[in-house]
Formats: C-alpha cells, structure tokens, sequence
C-alpha cells in the first residue's frame, strides 16, 4: 500500500473534489465577470484555472516529505498544500496590476476571502519591485518571470482549503508555459536551455514594458484629439 494512499483518496473523495471546485469556479467568476475589469480595454485579458491534479499532488507529497521532512496526512493537507486551487489572472500590460490588485484586497478587505499568507511578488527586474512594493507587496528575487501570488481561504471559517492566485502579464505567461514544458516536472540540466531561459524572462519583461508605453501613448492621443 502506498504511504499516501489515504490522503490521495482523500482529496479524490467526492465530497471533497465538490467543495474545492465550487470555489475554484467562484474565484474564476469573480475575475471573468467582474464589471471592475470591464472598460473598452479588458483588464483581465483571460483567466485559466485548475484542481491540482491527483499525480501530481502525490509527486508533491513525496518531494514535501524528502526535501522537508514533513508528514503530509488528511489533517493538515489543506495546510500544507496551498496550490490545490489554482487560478492564473493574465493581463496584457503592467499598468493594469494595480486594478486588479485593488478589486482583490476589497475582496480580503469586506470579508469576503482571506489571506493565508501576505502577497508576494516575483521579479528579476528592480524597477517592478518598487511598482509592487508602492503597492504594499513584498518583491522576492527571481531570475525567471514577474508575476505575483496570493494565498486566499473562503470564509466562513471552517473552510480550510486555499486557493493560490497568480496574476502576470501575457508576456510573462509565455516565458511561464516555456520554462514549464522544459522543467516540470524535472528541471533540465542542460545549461544551453537554463541560459536561454533567462534571456527570454528579460525579453518578456521588455515586451511587458513596451506594451505599457504603447497604451500610455494610445491613452494620451485620445486624451489630445478629445480637448481639441
């Protein structure tokens, strides 16, 4: 019998998969139909999201237990693993973050979700980091991608499942989906593609910078044709 056995059966169990994919799907709602996100330009340009699945949960709850030493069971599975839900927030240039940012602290703020851990940005780019930081959130060293992840419960209480939510632009998606093609489950270990992995995170936030000065030109040549 394998040693997971019981907690894979646990999270396979009907009554369970029901209580997380009704907050997958309200989580997903919120952001696809949102009236904050909807002006002539979208602010959230598509949403993806996912239950983890059950292979690899238990590939997780081995590298867990290996790397650190910790028992996962059916009582603090929920604790343990964060990323059973998982929703990816993209949008097509930086200066719509802040928006979405806000539209989920009101949901943090009116009781609605709560955080399990503070939000935490991931950036190579010293710049980014201070546009997050302005905003309150924590800016870790990456030197892959720019997104930004947040840890939520439902409430009411007893619910003590989470929800990871990840929010970056579609630039850094595509890095995203490369870099995961190549690494995961297993990191490559051709240096080649590591390297050339890097060079694409830094063409990515560049793409993301140039979409950003693109619509502050469009906005402004709006702006100037309706004064005069």
């Amino acid at each position: 019998m394998n040693k997971f056995d019981e907690v894979l059966a646990f999270y396979q169990n009907p009554t369970t998969q029901f209580q997380l994919e009704s907050f997958r799907k309200r989580v997903k709602d919120f952001f696809e139909n949102n009236p904050a996100f909807s002006d002539h330009l979208s602010v959230v340009h598509s949403v993806k999201s996912r239950l983890k699945d059950v292979n690899h949960l238990e590939e997780k709850l081995v590298r867990k237990e290996s790397e650190k030493g910790k028992e996962i069971t059916t009582d603090n599975l929920f604790n343990e693993i964060t990323d059973l839900i998982g929703v990816r927030v993209l949008h097509l240039y930086f200066d719509q973050f802040g928006i979405i940012h806000n539209e989920i602290m009101k949901q943090i703020d009116n009781g609605e979700w709560t955080l399990y851990e503070p939000p935490k940005a991931y950036t190579w780019d010293p710049d980014m980091s201070e546009e997050f930081e302005k905003l309150g959130i924590k800016s870790n060293r990456k030197d892959s991608y720019t997104s930004v992840h947040y840890v939520i419960k439902p409430n009411p209480k007893e619910n003590v499942f989470c929800c990871e939510i990840q929010v970056r632009t579609l630039f850094e998606e595509i890095w995203g989906e490369i870099d995961h093609s190549i690494n995961y489950p297993v990191k490559t270990d051709s240096i080649a593609c590591a390297e050339q992995l890097k060079v694409l995170s830094k063409l990515a936030s560049t793409g993301t910078r140039l979409a950003d000065s693109i619509f502050r030109s469009h906005i402004d040549h709006k702006k100037t044709k309706a004064d005069n």
